[in-house]
């Protein structure tokens, strides 16, 4: 398939130091986003994008190519996702490649399965969206969230404040572990949500965000959990 996967995977993080190649319950965490990016048969080129020697030597050894390393523009704590795939996708046509649909996966996504990008991928042909990426809905409805002033609650929606909570819609976030995009469509926009985005539900024990280190205790146990 004329489809690319680029993992992001900057050297640089502040919260968890080498967070992108740290080791997750043995292994790299970045390496089980690669190994499901490879075994999904989806790809005719799996990459990282990195701007790091140590973060592009374990990828080659787990499969994925790192065909160039990022710039400088795009290494720092400022440069958005949507503008490290542009320079992805531009060095790639200045290689005389150039692809149909393209995956951003984010490398401390340990919970991406090859079916996910399967169901993913095929959502966004169907449905002809831009982007296609998982949801989670929230655990408690977010019609009833408060907010706090000066130790003083009040009601966020004061609407909804008798409103039964199998009355209120359903409402999802983002998982954030992946974008399956066409490239055509990103390269207009430049950006990745744009109002013709799809979304596929993910339950909540098939992704954890990782920012803390209780984060990644608690995701390990979630894994083994899934995984038994």
């Amino acid at each position: 398939m004329n489809n690319v996967a680029i993992i992001t995977a900057r050297g640089g993080s502040k919260r968890i130091p080498r967070k992108n190649i740290r080791p997750f319950l043995g292994k790299p965490i970045i390496a089980y986003v690669i190994d499901a990016a490879l075994q999904s048969g989806l790809f005719s080129e799996v990459m990282v994008s990195t701007d790091d020697s140590e973060i592009a030597e374990i990828a080659r050894n787990y499969g994925a190519s790192v065909p160039f390393l990022r710039t400088l523009e795009t290494a720092d704590d400022f440069a958005t996702t949507a503008q490290v795939l542009t320079e992805v996708l531009t060095q790639y046509v200045q290689q005389n490649k150039q692809f149909s649909y393209a995956c951003c996966l984010y490398p401390t996504a340990p919970f991406v399965t090859p079916d996910l990008l399967n169901r993913a991928f095929s959502t966004l042909i169907e449905k002809q969206f831009d982007t296609v990426y998982p949801v989670q809905q929230f655990s408690f409805p977010i019609q009833r969230a408060v907010l706090l002033r000066e130790s003083k609650v009040q009601w966020f929606q004061p609407e909804h404040a008798l409103t039964r909570s199998q009355d209120l819609e359903p409402v999802y976030h983002d998982a954030g572990q992946f974008y399956f995009f066409n490239v055509n469509a990103f390269q207009q926009n430049q950006r990745l949500i744009t109002d013709n985005s799809g979304g596929i539900i993910i339950p909540e024990m098939a992704a954890h965000d990782i920012d803390t280190e209780t984060d990644w205790q608690v995701a390990e146990f979630k894994y083994r959990l899934l995984h038994q």
